[in-house]
């Protein structure tokens, strides 16, 4: 969420958000509410005023008429008061609601642009495996070596479903361990975080209401988390941290579910895109510094690079245009592995960082070095997801005999080299 103070003296800078974000949001509309708004609550405040001037007037009246005259006056000012207070409500309400929708300002150096097909590529790592023999989607590759159920999947889960089996199963625990110790290393503590998270949360990270379509709702009013970004930040919610303590990084793990609507027709086949899917994501909390968000931003980046490398992926990084952000982020890297099987990059990982957009939502403050208290700024990133990154790691590894090779990271974690029948 944007500061108020912010949208009234940027307006056309949020305007211009909107146009690049692709987001239809009437400035306009919310600045002359806000301005009624504020109307309203200061005639409010006026008339509560009068009123405590005109208690004080009967108390200290002389007579019974003189009292019965302030009593009256009083009655009418009551009368006025409460059709103003029920408008000043109404106000409010749709105000704040307004509010949720307004988009974040992306920084100057993301491109503009309608969707991914503007994304530019920044970097690219690793060797494209040349194959000296015709080479198998994962779904082949894991229906000959009995590695993925999707039949079974679907008729247990409905459309998108899936069973890991056998040595696909030990290996979507072992690429979790791997980057869990990566990120470990690397400073970031690690929390297995709830999957069911509350309202306040979802709308708090931004998730609601803009995304309510792709969130899976409770009935009992809670809803299941895309995720683990959404349960980590709303950890410190309503607190206010030291800044001495900042930045704290935190490395969540959680199963995480999808609708994925408006995807249908999209990669029905396989296991790039479905419901339910395990992910650990880097989470950031840090002073209220642009430069600190950047280079924290660069570093998780790094960070599932690194993973990325460990396990001799190809991939490359894009920096994603301004219609292809979300609603809060000031700018998302993309990055992308190659899979062979569709001689293109797809993605695997998003590193975004939001200023205070979410934090002035959860109310994540912390106290400066001089006492003043500021909003946190957040980051996150994805660690690692599965089943999706087995795609790349299966068909980047398969050989001519149908087997795969297992990248030697791993071989620690699992009781196995190779793939084979």
């Amino acid at each position: 969420m944007l500061d108020i103070k912010y949208i009234r003296e940027n307006k056309e800078k949020v305007k211009e958000a909107c146009r690049n974000k692709k987001i239809d949001f009437d400035v306009d509309y919310l600045l002359d509410l806000d301005s009624k708004r504020r109307e309203l609550l200061q005639l409010i405040e006026r008339k509560n005023a009068m009123k405590n001037q005109a208690n004080q007037m009967i108390k200290e009246a002389k007579t019974q008429k003189q009292r019965e005259m302030l009593i009256g006056q009083m009655r009418e000012l009551d009368r006025n008061l409460d059709n103003e207070e029920d408008e000043y409500k109404k106000i409010k309400e749709e105000f704040e609601e307004l509010m949720l929708l307004v988009p974040n300002v992306p920084d100057e150096s993301v491109p503009v642009g309608d969707s991914d097909e503007d994304n530019k590529e920044i970097k690219r790592w690793g060797e494209i495996p040349n194959f000296n023999f015709p080479i198998k989607d994962h779904v082949q590759l894991a229906k000959d070596l009995d590695l993925v159920d999707f039949e079974r999947g679907t008729k247990v889960a409905g459309f998108r479903g899936y069973f890991l089996k056998r040595e696909a199963f030990q290996l979507s625990m072992a690429v979790m361990n791997y980057a869990a110790d990566i990120l470990i290393k690397n400073g970031f503590i690690p929390m297995q975080a709830p999957s069911l998270v509350d309202e306040k949360i979802m709308k708090g990270t931004g998730y609601l209401p803009q995304a309510k379509d792709e969130v899976y709702k409770t009935t009992d009013g809670m809803y299941l988390a895309g995720t683990s970004e959404v349960s980590v930040m709303g950890y410190h919610s309503d607190e206010i941290l030291k800044e001495e303590d900042l930045p704290i990084k935190y490395m969540g793990f959680s199963p995480c579910f999808r609708t994925e609507i408006g995807s249908y027709g999209k990669d029905t086949q396989g296991i790039l895109r479905v419901h339910e899917f395990m992910k650990i994501e880097q989470v950031v909390l840090c002073i209220n510094d642009k430069e600190e968000s950047i280079r924290l931003h660069e570093e998780i980046t790094r960070n599932a690079e690194e993973i990325l490398q460990g396990l001799n992926i190809p991939y490359h990084v894009v920096v994603n245009c301004t219609g292809d952000l979300g609603l809060g982020q000031v700018k998302k890297y993309d990055i992308e592995c190659f899979v062979p099987s569709q001689k293109k990059y797809r993605e695997t990982h998003s590193s975004s960082y939001f200023f205070e957009f979410q934090t002035r939502r959860l109310g994540i403050r912390y106290k400066d070095k001089n006492g003043e208290i500021k909003f946190a700024h957040s980051l996150n990133n994805t660690g690692l997801a599965t089943p999706r990154i087995l795609i790349p790691l299966l068909e980047n590894n398969q050989r001519k005999d149908g087997s795969i090779a297992i990248p030697e990271v791993l071989h620690k974690y699992l009781n196995f080299k190779e793939i084979k029948r």
